[in-house]
């Protein structure tokens, strides 16, 4: 495995303060080839823990490997077998996109034509080309995150780990962007962070949500949607707007109507209930003329609030 993390915790202590316990003992793991979101309220300790893996940070109990390397040991093999993109990109203002880019594959022990060649696909990969004679200072955020993740990919790292790499980003940058991740992600191992649930939902097949320094889901999104609060939910449209909403409560394990507007409701009932099946049969009985009935998965934004609320200890 390419990223493991066991029992992690990390301590911030103040002289005469109580310790705040930013991360507290979680494990994980990530394999070659996937992507991974993970997800947290801010506070969460998710930046925190990405730091200890890209051994910015030490952690205060607990292990973490990268690519086979220890943290506490070998954080020089670390940094060279990972790309880290940070939520606040440091980028040297001053420097030409091209030349800044230079720099960072020196950094890396790249030399000479490779480091040019390098360079040049990197420009290519995340669409600096029109940008590339320009000065960092002058572009905009979204170009500047662009900036960042060609300096993380440089040198080919085995592992990336980024830190809300989408910030700024308009629409089409969003899609150009997440197609990169995509790509790289088939041979790499990515772990990223990110508050944009569309983001991971297009992305990701697993989930990592921590909350209050703890893991609180983990697993792939199919199952986090199926098991988030022991629901299901139909969309239902009628030929004509129901004079009574109310004859949808014989709804066997019926939980919540929803008006949707046009016609359509949105039903929720318990997990086992046969709800579509019970639509069907209802609108039979009732003389309801059915024009359209689908199945919704559970929304990964309620997953994450159902999790990360207060009330969730």
């Amino acid at each position: 495995m390419s990223i493991l993390v066991q029992n992690l915790t990390k301590l911030y202590a103040r002289t005469g303060e109580t310790a705040q316990r930013a991360v507290d003992g979680i494990s994980f793991s990530v394999q070659p080839g996937e992507i991974v979101g993970f997800l947290g309220p801010n506070g969460a300790g998710k930046s925190t823990t990405m730091k200890i893996a890209t051994a910015y940070l030490p952690p205060t109990e607990g292990t973490v490997v990268v690519n086979g390397f220890d943290v506490r040991t070998n954080s020089i093999d670390v940094r060279r077998s990972l790309g880290y993109l940070p939520e606040h990109n440091p980028l040297y203002l001053d420097m030409y996109v091209k030349e800044f880019l230079h720099f960072a594959g020196s950094l890396h022990g790249l030399r000479g034509s490779g480091l040019s060649r390098r360079v040049t696909e990197m420009i290519g990969l995340v669409g600096l080309e029109l940008e590339q004679r320009k000065k960092i200072g002058q572009l905009s955020k979204g170009y500047r995150q662009r900036v960042g993740l060609a300096q993380a990919l440089i040198h080919n790292p085995p592992v990336l780990i980024l830190d809300e790499p989408t910030t700024g980003l308009d629409p089409n940058q969003l899609t150009e962007i997440r197609q990169v991740i995509r790509e790289v992600g088939r041979e790499k191992t990515v772990l990223f962070s990110t508050h944009i649930m569309q983001e991971v939902e297009a992305l990701c097949e697993r989930v990592i949500i921590i909350n209050r320094g703890r893991i609180v889901a983990d697993g792939q999104l199919s199952q986090l949607r199926e098991t988030s609060d022991g629901s299901v939910a139909v969309v239902a449209e009628f030929e004509r707007d129901l004079e009574d909403v109310s004859v949808l409560n014989a709804l066997p394990g019926i939980l919540r109507i929803e008006a949707l507007g046009e016609n359509r409701y949105r039903l929720t009932a318990h997990q086992d209930s046969d709800l579509r099946a019970a639509v069907f049969r209802l609108a039979a009985d009732k003389n309801l003329t059915l024009v359209g009935l689908k199945q919704q998965e559970s929304n990964l934004e309620g997953v994450f609030k159902q999790l990360t609320t207060p009330t969730n200890k």
